[in-house]
């Protein structure tokens, strides 16, 4: 059954790139474009120090200002807390990277990295800054009332009650005993040349679904669908979060609008959703269990968004 539907939706893609390959092209512009000028001079110099510092054993040098919130109300490890931290910086999909590739090392546990999966993978601080608060600063009736604070606390609060409930959910424990965390962990030998084409090859991925998913994008924004006002835009935000925040911008005022920005930019899109899976190899992290929290973070985010800004009214 699942061969057969993606077999139909393969046959049905070629006959919409055959019928109109003019889009097909502008879309694979438009996401090429996105990723050489954003996503790649910011993700790939981040990826490859990573990896370095790990491989230095020097993540206590950066977790180790921020281990009162991070180990202490997270109740996260050195090693869990700077997968988290590096999922804040870099965003999509560094987090669910660095839990795949630290659990496959068994720097830590199974539990926490599927605790670590449930809160790792955001938009990171400079996509929100430059790009998410440039959007809704368009938006009429809520743009210059919708300030940076209540947008990063929208997005990045939700991360404390899932926090509790994936630690429930997957009953995880912080180790107490150092030593006992430092038999999870597992050494090799590190090459940088390796690990740099290995960062290669984790942005060759991310490139080409941010290819694949800008087309889709760009084809559902054409197609003639017969659809409510408001249900393109928030599809487009579900499939491809930097387009589709633009077509929602453009077709929507007021908080509705403000709404499906946040409630995009936090879930990541399907696009986010394919480039996680993608990195995360065979660790036994699960992208269902992703999804659901994704989906989670959304809600709660644009809960807390609409909530803040009836404060601020």
């Amino acid at each position: 059954m699942k061969k057969s539907i993606l077999g139909t939706l393969s046959v049905l893609c070629l006959l919409m790139l055959l019928f109109n390959p003019q889009l097909a092209l502008e879309g694979a512009r438009q996401g090429l474009i996105l990723w050489g000028n954003i996503v790649l001079p910011t993700l790939l110099p981040f990826m490859i120090c990573s990896g370095v510092i790990v491989a230095m054993d020097a993540i206590c040098i950066l977790t180790g200002p921020f281990k009162p919130i991070l180990s202490g109300l997270l109740k996260l490890s050195d090693q869990g807390s700077y997968v988290l931290m590096s999922g804040l910086l870099c965003g999509y999909p560094m987090g669910a990277k660095n839990a795949s590739d630290f659990l496959d090392s068994r720097r830590i546990s199974p539990e926490e990295g599927r605790y670590l999966l449930a809160i790792a993978n955001h938009p990171s601080p400079m996509f929100v800054l430059g790009y998410i608060m440039s959007q809704i600063s368009l938006i009429p009736d809520v743009g210059k009332a919708c300030s940076l604070w209540i947008t990063a606390a929208s997005l990045y609060l939700p991360i404390l009650p899932i926090s509790i409930l994936a630690r429930a959910c997957y009953h995880y424990k912080r180790l107490d005993d150092p030593e006992a965390g430092n038999q999870l962990y597992s050494s090799s030998s590190f090459s940088f040349d390796e690990h740099m084409m290995s960062s290669f090859e984790t942005m060759t991925k991310i490139g080409g679904y941010i290819m694949l998913f800008s087309i889709l994008a760009l084809y559902l924004t054409v197609f003639p669908l017969p659809l409510p006002p408001l249900i393109r835009p928030a599809l487009l935000g579900a499939v491809e979060i930097t387009t589709g925040i633009q077509a929602i911008v453009q077709s929507s005022s007021g908080q509705t609008g403000a709404l499906l920005v946040i409630g995009s930019a936090a879930f990541g899109g399907f696009s986010g959703i394919f480039q996680t899976k993608s990195v995360l190899k065979n660790a036994g992290l699960s992208i269902r269990h992703y999804i659901f929290w994704k989906l989670l973070h959304s809600a709660l985010s644009c809960i807390l968004f609409y909530v803040f800004m009836c404060l601020k009214a």
